[in-house]
């Protein structure tokens, strides 16, 4: 498995995630152990959890794995997160000092470790100051219970002022940025890509096949049934489905990344997770595979190489169409500029 850095540390990540958010719901231990005996025995070596999934069961699952497995977790490079509610207090969730402190002593009790590698935060925090955040993961690195931190679905301007306040005031940087891409969704690319490229902090996608579309089961104007999200829970994303089936876009993607497939003889989802894999600041792509059979079909995608026309293709047919300002052309006139006056 090809390896990269972790964001702008030293330490090194494969180039896909195991996601685990499916572990203690939708997966048993035994399944979730199983997957990841998989993803360690294909040479993965990143596992992404947090403390909301399956309130805790997943921390504790990988936790345990990671006490059976000790020769293989010792190479093993664990992330996971804090900030949504854990509790029915008015204390039990956010970015704040109190909380954080909380929920990072009981991922470090669930996960059965001294120390995380990468702490996320996994939503940004309105309510609290970020200098407070900030001061709390400074001391937590300090303290050595976390190795490094970043975070999850901030925006660019947020991504950006944690970065430079992270500066001023001495405290350790933040290494990645977690947010969701593919395909279907490149709505990062106008300022959270530019921030993370800028600070170099990595990207890790989450929902890399946009929810099982990109995986080549849905099928135009026809609803999955069966073994796919939608079709175990056809009422929670019925509106979801009908708005992107609508979307000329989506078939028009779809079609692409089949036929891609198709001339390499792979599945779809190799495709779309090779594109995101290659996108500029990515990391690590999480994968969040169901089964088993899932898990081994999205690790091939690290074998795949597409052509320079591939990616190409693929880019050209997924861009969002952006016809107003700051990011349509206008705005991209504007922000252009051409040196054409010689030496």
């Amino acid at each position: 498995m090809e390896y990269r850095k972790l964001g702008n540390s030293g330490a090194v990540v494969s180039a896909y995630a195991i996601g685990t958010m499916t572990f203690g719901a939708e997966a048993d231990e035994a399944t979730s152990f199983a997957q990841l005996d998989d993803y360690a025995a294909a040479g993965g070596n990143f596992i992404d959890t947090a403390d909301v999934y399956s309130k805790g069961a997943s921390e504790t699952i990988v936790g345990r794995w990671l006490k059976d497995r000790k020769s293989v977790a010792e190479q093993m490079v664990v992330a996971t997160k804090g900030r949504f509610p854990m509790g029915d207090g008015p204390n039990d969730l956010g970015l704040s000092r109190r909380h954080l402190g909380v929920a990072l002593d009981a991922s470090l009790k669930r996960l059965g470790v001294e120390r995380i590698d990468l702490y996320q935060m996994h939503a940004f925090d309105a309510l609290t100051p970020l200098e407070e955040t900030l001061r709390f993961l400074d001391d937590a690195v300090r303290n050595g219970k976390i190795a490094y931190y970043g975070f999850s679905n901030y925006l660019g301007w947020q991504l950006t002022k944690a970065v430079h306040l992270a500066k001023a005031q001495g405290f350790a940087a933040p290494v990645t940025l977690q947010p969701q891409y593919n395909l279907l969704v490149r709505d990062i690319e106008h300022e959270i890509v530019p921030a993370a490229l800028d600070a170099q902090i990595g990207l890790l996608p989450w929902s890399p096949l946009g929810g099982g579309w990109l995986s080549g089961k849905y099928k135009r104007d026809q609803a999955p049934t069966g073994a796919t999200r939608l079709g175990e829970n056809p009422k929670r994303g019925m509106e979801a489905y009908e708005q992107r089936n609508a979307e000329e876009r989506t078939w028009q993607v779809i079609d692409t990344v089949a036929e891609i497939a198709k001339a390499h003889g792979v599945s779809a989802a190799q495709v779309a997770l090779k594109w995101v894999a290659v996108q500029p600041a990515v990391t690590s792509v999480i994968l969040g595979a169901r089964t088993q059979e899932q898990l081994a079909d999205n690790l091939a995608a690290d074998k795949l190489t597409l052509s320079a026309a591939d990616i190409s293709r693929l880019t050209e047919v997924s861009t969002p169409q952006m016809r107003e300002y700051p990011y349509g052309n206008a705005g991209i006139a504007q922000r252009h500029r051409k040196y054409e006056g010689g030496r």
